[in-house]
């Protein structure tokens, strides 16, 4: 009777072990073992985003290591596949989005207003979420990193580049809202100091070898093209125009550069991917309101040059100007 008892007593104490791993089990330090889930949508495959979406991936790792789950997916330059993406994420529940490009940030935003949305590569939020005034915070669920360098300068190096410029043209994809404030801008800003300006957009890729060599033949001495993703994604098109035309182009950042231009005054996109993840750090860990958090800047833009293309057209950069790799 006694050894009955006994095995009763052992066979209870497996059951009650059983019952007690049941569910979250605590870790050593007692906490929650639940693994952060982050949803990354990024635009197109491009160098600039690629950088800046690993940024922000290395920094997540390097802070949580296994205890944050990423789904990264690229929409292949498809805005609607954007839209499906951030579906997708918000159907499983994630804990944050990462939104590369703006019309990822627009399909996140029009999502879900309470996951906390982290943009980045993206030129003006104010333009991109339509927010009128925009003082930096959007009181909402987005938040984010922007890669807008300062425009007067990018015009100014046009005119400190290109000698005897008269007249400017300027190539943009339409349907890129952060596209048009640039070009609203850089517009403005060259007439100001006297230049005359033309600009010409596109809708269609089909277009942009027409548009550009119409540009051409209105008598431009240069091209400025701004951080727009169609225009970067067919820089080589746009090169094989430009050189049979022999009109140099500056550029609004590195990767469009290193197909088309002569050069840029850029920001690292590595660098503002990691940005981004602090961000997402300080929100997934309860440290920020995403609704409170400012929009970040690259504070540090940096001149740089295309060799082969300038050896092309016969110019000189400053010594300050840093080579393109």
């Amino acid at each position: 009777m006694k050894k009955l008892l006994t095995c009763m007593l052992a066979v209870l104490s497996v059951f009650m072990l059983v019952g007690c791993s049941n569910g979250n089990t605590p870790t050593d330090e007692g906490t929650d073992t639940k693994v952060l889930k982050v949803g990354v949508v990024q635009l197109a495959q491009h160098p600039a985003l690629d950088a800046a979406t690993q940024g922000f991936i290395d920094t997540l790792k390097a802070e949580f290591g296994d205890g944050v789950d990423i789904d990264n997916q690229n929409a292949s330059g498809d805005s609607a596949n954007c839209a499906t993406i951030v579906s997708g994420f918000v159907n499983d529940g994630v804990d944050l989005i990462m939104a590369n490009a703006t019309p990822a940030l627009q399909a996140a935003a029009s999502a879900t207003s309470d996951i906390p949305i982290l943009g980045t590569s993206i030129t003006e939020y104010g333009v991109a979420l339509g927010i009128d005034n925009f003082n930096g915070v959007t009181g909402t669920n987005v938040s984010g990193t922007s890669d807008l360098a300062p425009l007067d300068q990018q015009a100014q190096m046009i005119l400190d580049l290109v000698a005897d410029v008269k007249k400017v043209g300027i190539i943009y994809c339409s349907n890129e809202v952060n596209s048009t404030y640039q070009v609203k801008e850089v517009e403005r800003i060259l007439k100001e100091k006297g230049v005359e300006v033309v600009v010409s957009s596109f809708t269609d890729s089909n277009d942009i070898a027409l548009v550009c060599e119409d540009l051409c033949n209105q008598g431009i001495n240069a091209m400025y093209i701004p951080t727009d993703n169609k225009c970067a994604d067919y820089a080589a098109t746009i090169d094989g125009v430009l050189r049979e035309k022999k009109v140099p182009a500056v550029t609004g950042e590195e990767g469009t550069c290193k197909e088309c231009g002569i050069a840029t005054l850029t920001i690292d996109y590595y660098n503002l991917g990691v940005e981004t993840g602090k961000m997402a750090i300080k929100i997934l860990k309860g440290e920020a309101n995403v609704s409170e958090m400012a929009i970040q800047y690259f504070p540090n833009p940096v001149k740089k040059f295309n060799a082969e293309i300038c050896q092309f057209y016969g110019i000189t950069v400053p010594e300050d100007f840093i080579a393109i790799e």
